[in-house]
């Protein structure tokens, strides 16, 4: 009798949502089965990588993660620009670094003329982060919202703090919004749900579930995610049956292992940091994410090379 792959009976998929507009507008989920499980179930598309953009030049970046952009650090609109057409991006995420009152806390108007230029330059969707300071984030993203009338931004990170003035600026001005929990299921479901309620549209709602480099949490964060994919496929859970997005580069690059140079003991400081960069984002992708923030060219090669190997 020949063998027969044991397979699972998926009862549930999840949502697709369409990103950014136009030819290039980019459409992530309809996942029905585990991630590259394509002998189970549908994975109609693949995981889709966003270069990071900043709206101010980086301090204190790893020398390698600084080469490949360090003729257009200063001047955001050229970085976008050069992610997309020589690096091939699929997505711009701009990071309103700026922004952060413990930084240079630049006005909401200011960088929401930042995201307009930025958006207005490229073809591609475009995601804008704020620093993560929720008071300042509300402030700022109800700016770009309104700046960005139409251009279908994915806006975050939309935490418990700030979702219904965010949600309610990407409802009124017809945005995406990326909803950010600090790595629990229950909490990533519950703000879900507290978005919905406010109005914000299903096909207008990623999942952001928190996330970490390699060795800093990584097996959490895989954990969570993974858990959320299970909700959606196996379990029918509508409220977490979205796609997940993961802002990872900076939580690699900012390691001690990612910035420090050639030693040793730990040999090039260059490859360490591609390598770390590029294994946290396949370990993300295996785990369930659609959307992957990253940083340096070496890693998302590695990183796409890898999904098709798997696809194709």
């Amino acid at each position: 009798m020949a063998f027969e792959i044991p397979k699972i009976a998926y009862t549930g998929k999840v949502r697709k949502i369409v990103l950014g507009k136009g030819p290039k507008a980019v459409t992530v989920g309809g996942e029905e089965s585990y991630p590259f499980h394509l002998f189970e179930g549908a994975m109609p598309h693949v995981p889709r990588i966003a270069i990071e953009v900043y709206d101010s030049e980086p301090e204190e970046w790893a020398d390698a993660a600084i080469e490949p952009y360090k003729d257009v650090l200063k001047d955001p609109v050229a970085w976008a620009k050069k992610a997309v057409d020589v690096y091939k991006a699929d997505m711009i995420c701009l990071q309103l670094a700026s922004t952060d009152p413990n930084a240079q806390n630049s006005p909401p108007e200011q960088a929401a003329q930042t995201a307009k230029k930025v958006a207005s330059a490229v073809d591609v969707p475009v995601i804008v982060y704020g620093s993560a300071n929720q008071e300042k984030d509300a402030e700022v993203m109800r700016k770009v919202a309104e700046v960005c009338d139409g251009m279908s931004l994915i806006l975050g990170p939309v935490q418990d703090q700030n979702f219904k003035q965010i949600g309610a600026a990407a409802i009124g001005y017809g945005h995406t919004v990326s909803a950010n929990t600090p790595i629990d299921i229950n909490l990533a479901k519950q703000l879900n749900v507290l978005l919905g309620n406010l109005g914000v549209q299903d096909e207008k709602l990623i999942i952001d579930p928190t996330t970490g480099g390699l060795g800093y949490g990584i097996e959490y964060c895989y954990s969570v995610s993974e858990r959320i994919r299970i909700a959606a496929v196996s379990q029918q859970d509508e409220r977490l049956q979205f796609p997940i997005i993961n802002n990872l580069a900076k939580e690699v690059w900012k390691t001690k292992e990612a910035k420090t140079g050639d030693t040793d003991l730990m040999g090039k400081g260059a490859k360490r940091g591609i390598i770390m960069e590029a294994i946290t984002a396949f370990l993300l992708a295996l785990a369930g994410a659609d959307v992957l923030i990253m940083r340096h060219p070496e890693a998302i090669g590695i990183v796409r090379e890898m999904i098709s190997d798997l696809t194709t």
